[in-house]
């Protein structure tokens, strides 16, 4: 299993910091399309990200189109509230991509029109715009995981329940 979480033009550290942390969590390789709102030296990047830097694998890209050329063969799912199909209809792939855009405006137009029937989207309340990126990072990014039955995941911190 190989999940790739990609960051299109993120612009808050914290949240991309939280979203590290969440790929240190699970083994997800965290991957970022420029530009990027904030320094990867920002103190909040680094503060909200805590020790587990160096748990993830983090790649840059100048643009998107880099990023989905290097990657052609694997497939690429659109997050997005504008979508029609929700998260859970999808069967994921062992590998594929998880593609989030800035927290400001989302994925651009284009990228969503290209790819329809790869977008997905988190259901809410409609009076609600959207959910913060990284949590919908993590709902998303467990999915998977769920559906792959959390195969090497370990039990940290698992109680039995006859010590409950």
């Amino acid at each position: 299993m190989n999940l790739n979480i990609a960051l299109v033009e993120p612009e808050i550290p914290q949240n991309t910091g939280n979203i590290a942390r969440t790929c240190a969590a699970t083994g997800a390789k965290l991957h970022l399309v420029e530009p990027l709102g904030f320094s990867v030296d920002d103190k909040y990047l680094k503060r909200s990200g805590l020790d587990y830097w160096k748990d993830v694998e983090i790649f840059y890209y100048k643009n998107f189109d880099d990023l989905k050329a290097k990657y052609q063969l694997i497939p690429f799912y659109y997050v997005s509230t504008k979508a029609y199909r929700i998260y859970t209809d999808v069967l994921f792939p062992d590998e594929c991509f998880l593609v989030f855009g800035k927290e400001t405006k989302g994925l651009p137009e284009n990228l969503l029109r290209e790819n329809y029937d790869s977008c997905i989207r988190i259901p809410m309340l409609t009076s609600i715009r959207s959910l913060n990126l990284s949590n919908s990072v993590a709902i998303v990014a467990y999915e998977f995981f769920r559906q792959k039955s959390f195969s090497g995941f370990e039990l940290h911190g698992y109680i039995p329940t006859a010590l409950c």
